[in-house]
């Protein structure tokens, strides 16, 4: 495996690898790049929240449609169990469940 050209001599170009690519921090040389281009907006003239409300409604909208049939299932059966406990445990709790069990505790 070659070596790279780092540790062949830090940042000096060698004929036998090839281009100088420049030293740790300052890849591509002294020359500036070209063809990159930066800019900006000033941080008062941003508007942060534009189109956020919009957004949420028809994002939610739209993921809680393709997702609806994977969820609403499961909670509607654990719904009916939950209120099938609920009632059970009231009547089992109630005079009429206490008079009807009362021989099968002893």
């Amino acid at each position: 495996m070659r070596p790279t050209q780092i540790l062949l001599g830090g940042g000096e170009p060698n004929p036998k690898i090839g281009n100088y690519i420049g030293d740790w921090g300052t890849i591509g040389g002294a020359n500036k790049q070209k063809g990159i281009v930066h800019w900006g907006l000033s941080a008062n003239r941003q508007n942060v929240t534009a189109g956020a409300f919009h957004d949420a409604i028809f994002n939610t909208f739209r993921r809680t449609k393709s997702q609806i049939f994977y969820w609403l299932p499961a909670m509607l059966g654990g719904y009916y169990i939950m209120q099938w406990a609920v009632d059970r445990n009231h009547y089992l709790n109630s005079k009429a469940g206490r008079a009807e069990f009362q021989d099968s505790e002893e």
